[in-house]
């Protein structure tokens, strides 16, 4: 977990004031008794109107495990959550995407210990232990074979597959080989690959402290290897990924550049997080703040997928959220956050990322991740009470015994999840709109689909596609962009105890070959369209 940058993967930080920077199937049916809404062709000035078109499809493919989530490590000491008998959260995994990916890590993944006996005593107690001013955890948690058999069934009944990180900061290759050895064999086909080590440019920071300060990617490559090395000698078949990075694009580079020489055919991907805003308790992380362009994911991710490239790897994002630090109350859990992450999920997939994991989990498990600290808890009258559900930014909330519920930025990641399997195409909207971002992609079964995204409070935005067939939509709506509540995506709330299965679905006639659609302010669509558009 990012405990400095803002913005993580492919960039820098935002401008934020000086305090700040120091941190940074588809369903064509709807439900019984409910009937699809044909709209008529509205009589819109023709000013108003943007019309967007579609450009021919890239080789930009978005793959069918695109969403994920990231949890962190500490989460496997309680082994009845990643369980097969939890089925409300099995439920919600299964409505986000019936073949996710699941990244276990985090700053926790640096400070848990692989334990195969009751009687196994524990490493040494971390130089964080007792430090209030360092933000990594200050215990060790143990993790035991048994949390491990349980993921395997929690994998299984979902259709999920899993990136498992080892412990690079206070581990040793000699635990590292035993805990792979164990975690490939039971999960077996369900482990997409290893990672070694979390946010590792952080280490030499004063408020990490896991390596001193002449810590660089040359000393981080060497003990990576050797990491790597006692792996393989237990697991031959290991697969890697790396080197998971905070912020520093340039690791990622030098990662997919260096790290297949060592390991031809083992290194199969390049990681990185991003985490849009924060700290929480910055005055100047707002929702505006979070809905505004941020160019320079343009120009810091295209290297990364260009290096990833040309060493036949691909690049994912597995960890990130909309702002650091656990989240901020009334932004990290209200609508905003869920138009947020429609957009960055499918502008990375427009760069040709293979995916993308939302960080999330209990406010325990990142407040322990923390070092004992989680600020968004301080803000607001009502803080500490929506932190008793779970982190302000988690997407899934809750717990066995309470329940579980979908938060706003899971309907945002639902959404996005519609282009999954698709091929990217090129789109531009005319006299574009501030706040206005449209992606499409060419599916397998012919049809095209197109997400419109409207982050403008105040306007509505009307939209022109050329189509002779027409069209229908899902909206995703909520009472406006700090509601934690009554969201929808095609009328209907995402629960854990119900399947989803869309309320409200419009079909949209062509007149004289074009559709017309209204995309409420605040709001997002998602257009299926009958057949392949030109």
């Amino acid at each position: 977990m990012d405990m400095h940058k803002a913005l993580k993967d492919p960039s820098h930080n935002k401008d934020l004031p000086s305090s700040a920077q120091s941190r940074r199937a588809f369903g064509r049916s709807v439900l019984a008794g409910a009937a699809s809404t044909l709209l008529a062709r509205p009589l819109w000035p023709q000013a108003a109107v943007k019309t967007l078109k579609l450009q021919s499809a890239t080789n930009r493919q978005v793959p069918v495990d695109y969403v994920g989530f990231s949890y962190e490590t500490v989460q496997l000491a309680d082994p009845t959550f990643f369980a097969a008998d939890n089925h409300e959260l099995v439920a919600l995994f299964r409505a986000l995407c019936p073949q996710g990916v699941l990244r276990i890590g985090g700053n926790s993944s640096e400070f848990c210990w692989w334990q195969t006996r009751p009687d196994q005593p524990p490493p040494p107690d971390p130089s964080s232990a007792g430090n209030a001013d360092n933000w990594m955890p200050h215990s060790l948690t143990s993790i035991q074979p048994v949390a491990v058999d349980r993921l395997a069934g929690f994998l299984d009944a979902t259709g999920w597959k899993v990136i498992y990180g080892l412990n690079l900061g206070t581990g040793t290759p000699e635990r590292a080989a035993e805990e792979s050895s164990y975690v490939s064999r039971v999960l077996g086909p369900r482990l997409l690959y290893f990672q070694i080590g979390n946010e590792p440019e952080y280490y030499r920071d004063a408020n990490n402290g896991l390596r001193p300060a002449d810590w660089n990617f040359e000393k981080y490559l060497v003990q990576w290897t050797a990491i790597a090395r006692a792996v393989i000698e237990r697991v031959p078949g290991a697969r890697f990924g790396g080197p998971d990075v905070g912020s520093d694009g340039s690791w990622v580079v030098r990662f997919a550049q260096e790290a297949p020489k060592l390991f031809p055919e083992r290194i199969v991907a390049c990681t990185g997080h991003y985490y849009a805003e924060g700290p929480p308790d910055n005055p100047a992380v707002t929702v505006a703040r979070l809905l505004a362009p941020d160019l320079r994911i343009d120009r810091g991710l295209a290297p990364i997928v260009e290096a990833a490239g040309s060493a036949g790897i691909h690049y994912r994002m597995t960890e990130g959220n909309s702002c650091y630090r656990g989240g901020k109350p009334g932004m990290s859990n209200a609508f905003c956050s869920a138009l947020w992450a429609a957009d960055y999920m499918l502008k990375l997939a427009s760069y040709g990322c293979v995916g993308v994991n939302l960080h999330g989990g209990g406010s325990k498990q990142i407040r322990d991740a923390l070092g004992g600290h989680l600020p968004g808890e301080s803000l607001g009258p009502t803080a500490a009470t929506v932190a008793k559900e779970g982190s302000f930014y988690t997407p899934i909330a809750g717990s066995r015994e309470s329940g579980f519920k979908a938060r706003p930025v899971f309907y945002g990641m639902m959404l996005a999840g519609q282009l999954s399997g698709g091929r990217m195409r090129a789109v531009t909207l005319d006299a574009a709109q501030a706040g206005a971002m449209v992606y499409a992609a060419d599916m397998e079964n012919g049809g095209t689909r197109i997400v419109v995204i409207n982050k403008d409070a105040s306007s509505d935005l009307l939209v022109r596609i050329q189509s002779r067939s027409g069209a229908r939509i899902w909206r995703l709506e909520a009472p406006g962009l700090t509601a934690t509540t009554e969201v929808t995506l095609a009328g209907a709330p995402i629960e854990a105890v119900h399947p989803w299965k869309p309320r409200r679905e419009e079909r949209i006639a062509s007149h004289e070959g074009f559709v017309d659609l209204k995309v409420s302010a605040a709001s997002a669509v998602v257009l299926f369209a009958d057949g392949r558009l030109a």
